[in-house]
C-alpha cells in the first residue's frame, strides 16, 4: 500500500491515472487556497468571509495529509538511506520545505504580515507540480543553457545602475540634496529610470542631470532588450531542436545517405545550399562519432555523412 501510494502522489506520472488525477486535484487545491487567500482582502465580500475561511481550512488540511504522506513514503523516494535519514532528507529538501512553508502561516505567526506572505509559496507547488512536463521543462532548459549569457547581461545592468546612479547623485546632489540625499538615491533613481517604470518621485533638474537622463533613458530600453533577446533565442533554439527531433520516418518515401567529400562537391557548402541546390532534406549530420542535426547554416565539412529525404535518391 505504500508503495501504491508513494506512486499517486508523485509528481509526474503521465501513465498512471490516479497519480495524474492527483496531480490535478492538488492544482485545483492550491488555486482554491489562493483565490480565498486572495478574495478575503476586500471589504465588499466581507459577507463571504466564513466561506473563504472554510475554503482555506480544507486545503490546508489536504496540504498536511499530503505532506505526512510525503514524509510516510521518503524512504521510497531515497531507497538508499535509511528510514529516518530518508525523512530529514526529505525535511531539508526543496520539496520539503516549500510544504512546510505552505501549511506553516496557517498555525503560527499568521497575524505577522510578513509571515503571511509565506503564504505565496504556495504558488511553487505548480511550479513543481509542472517540473516534469514539456512545457516549463524547456523553459528551465533554455534558462540553464543561457545563464552565463543572463548572467553577464545582469552583471552589465548592475554595473550601469551602480553607474548611473554615482553619476547622477554628484550631478544632482547640490542642486537637490534631499531627493538625491546619498549615492543610494541616485541609484533608486537609475532603477526607475533603466527600467522605465517612472515613478517621477526622484527627478533631475539640473542640465547636467537631465542629458545623463536621456542618456540613461535609451540605455534601458536595451539593458531590459539584452537578456529579452537572449532568452528569446533560446526559446527560438529549442523549438528548432524539438522540431527536428520531432520528425518521424513513417511517411517518408525515400531515405538515402550521402557521404560528403571534395568530389561531389558537397564539403564546404552549408546545409541550405545542399537542400535548395540538390532537392533534398538533410535530416542529421553524421560526424565521426557526433550526431548533428544541423540547422539552415550549418556547414557540411568533408567526410560527414548525410542522412538525406528526397523524392528521388542523388547518387
Amino acid at each position: 500500500m505504500r508503495k501504491r501510494i508513494f506512486k499517486i502522489i508523485q509528481i509526474g506520472q503521465r501513465g498512471d491515472l490516479p497519480s495524474a488525477a492527483f496531480d490535478y486535484f492538488i492544482v485545483v487545491n492550491i488555486s482554491l487556497n489562493l483565490i480565498s487567500m486572495f478574495l478575503e482582502t476586500f471589504s465588499e465580500l466581507e459577507r463571504f468571509q466564513q466561506v473563504f475561511t472554510v475554503v482555506e481550512i480544507v486545503t490546508v488540511i489536504i496540504f498536511c495529509i499530503e505532506y505526512i504522506l510525503r514524509l510516510w513514503t521518503a524512504d521510497l523516494l531515497y531507497p538508499e538511506l535509511s528510514r529516518g535519514r530518508a525523512v530529514l532528507k526529505f525535511l531539508c529538501s526543496y520539496d520539503g520545505i516549500v510544504d512546510f512553508l505552505t501549511i506553516l502561516p496557517f498555525f503560527f505567526l499568521s497575524g505577522f504580515i510578513v509571515f503571511r506572505m509565506l503564504r505565496v509559496v504556495r504558488i511553487f507547488h505548480l511550479f513543481r507540480l509542472n517540473a516534469q512536463y514539456d512545457s516549463f521543462h524547456i523553459i528551465v532548459k533554455v534558462l540553464i543553457e543561457k545563464k552565463n549569457q543572463i548572467l553577464s547581461s545582469l552583471f552589465i545592468i548592475l554595473v550601469l545602475m551602480l553607474a548611473s546612479g554615482v553619476g547622477i547623485y554628484n550631478a544632482e546632489h547640490e542642486a537637490q540634496p534631499e531627493a538625491f540625499a546619498n549615492a543610494f538615491s541616485g541609484i533608486w533613481w537609475s532603477v526607475a529610470t533603466l527600467f522605465t517604470i517612472g515613478y517621477g518621485d526622484i527627478y533631475p533638474i539640473t542640465v547636467v542631470g537631465r542629458i545623463m537622463a536621456i542618456f540613461i533613458s535609451f540605455l534601458g530600453v536595451g539593458a531590459v532588450a539584452i537578456p529579452t533577446g537572449i532568452i528569446s533565442a533560446g526559446f527560438v533554439e529549442q523549438y528548432s531542436k524539438n522540431q527536428n527531433s520531432d520528425r518521424s520516418f513513417n511517411d517518408i518515401k525515400k531515405v538515402g545517405e550521402i557521404y560528403a567529400n571534395e568530389e561531389n562537391g558537397l564539403a564546404g557548402l552549408t546545409v541550405n545550399e545542399i537542400q535548395q541546390g540538390f532537392n533534398m532534406r538533410i535530416i542529421v549530420l553524421l560526424r565521426g562519432e557526433l550526431t548533428v542535426i544541423p540547422s539552415d547554416n550549418t556547414p557540411v565539412l568533408a567526410n560527414d555523412i548525410l542522412i538525406i529525404v528526397s523524392d528521388q535518391l542523388v547518387k
